[in-house]
């Protein structure tokens, strides 16, 4: 028996067709496009109305970088960084007794916090500033003794209004962080011997500090402009000195201007390093950590290049 070599394949032959690849059309967001257009009008509107305003633009870069600015920057990034000190330092401690077993500091804490959460920091500081018209002098035996006016002064007035104010909102953010480390952690440390004290150092403290970074960096960028409120209490600061040239200058909108772009600055700085502090901590927790903003714009110009090619 022979076979025809030269036998043709019919359609019957021929694999069958796959699926037809599917088109798919992208759904047009028409809401996204007029929102859009209204915040661009809304721009632009808002900077047209600035532009055409009384406002004397060049007095800004004038007074940008007087001596009396870069002091008050500075003096304003000082008491941020005292004030910060204190109301981390007395944060931690109030943290700890609130979560004491001892009703007593327990509940001293609880009362503290509930004090200083519940009245404005304004208020506090002119309290603060004002107690000389209740105590003449203080008195601290052997100690210290001298006039309240002459010991409160303004820098220590913004200090205790300011860092004690703080320290009612960082113990809630260090309880917060605290609470977060399992109790597992807690138990293995003083199976092995170690002390409370040893054990909040060294396993309950760094694993918390996950959870307390990130709330305590947008307390310091809270704080920085804060700092602009000590100027009811007669210290000087960036937001004291604007005021003062203004009044001098006859510019006095202008000068709130520059404070303004002073303190948009500093915070700027402050995100920054906040960013990088969170990302250091991440470390554990995450198994990629997220890209910093350089390897951000290196990644975009790569992308753009290779797109161009």
């Amino acid at each position: 028996m022979t076979v025809d070599t030269n036998k043709t394949t019919g359609p019957a032959d021929t694999p069958p067709a796959g699926p037809e690849a599917i088109k798919a059309i992208p759904v047009r967001h028409y809401g996204r496009y007029v929102s859009a257009v209204v915040a661009i009008a809304l721009f632009v509107a808002i900077v047209y109305a600035f532009a055409q305003g009384n406002i004397n633009w060049s007095a800004v870069p004038d007074y940008f970088f007087d001596d009396r600015i870069i002091t008050g920057v500075w003096k304003t990034l000082l008491l941020t960084v005292l004030s910060m000190v204190i109301g981390i330092v007395g944060g931690i401690l109030l943290a700890v007794m609130r979560l004491s077993r001892n009703p007593v500091t327990s509940t001293i804490a609880w009362f503290y916090i509930w004090f200083f959460r519940g009245t404005p920091v304004l208020v506090q500081l002119v309290v603060w500033f004002n107690l000389g018209l209740v105590f003449t002098y203080i008195n601290l035996g052997p100690i210290y003794k001298d006039y309240w006016s002459s010991f409160m002064t303004p820098l220590l007035t913004a200090l205790l209004g300011l860092g004690l104010n703080e320290a009612a909102y960082m113990a809630e953010i260090c309880r917060a962080g605290l609470l977060s480390v399992d109790e597992g952690q807690t138990e293995a440390s003083q199976a092995l011997g170690m002390s409370h004290g040893r054990t909040l150092r060294r396993i309950v403290i760094p694993q918390a500090m996950r959870v307390i970074v990130p709330p305590t960096g947008n307390e310091v960028v809270n704080m920085l402009k804060t700092t602009s409120l000590v100027s009811v209490v007669q210290y000087p600061e960036l937001f004291r000195y604007a005021q003062d040239i203004g009044q001098v200058s006859g510019a006095p909108v202008e000068m709130y201007f520059l404070a303004a772009a002073w303190y948009l600055i500093l915070t700027s700085i402050l995100s920054v390093g906040q960013y990088y502090i969170e990302r250091y901590y991440a470390r554990g927790s995450s198994r990629t950590l997220p890209p910093t903003p350089f390897q951000k714009i290196k990644a975009n110009m790569l992308s753009l290049s290779g797109y161009r090619r």
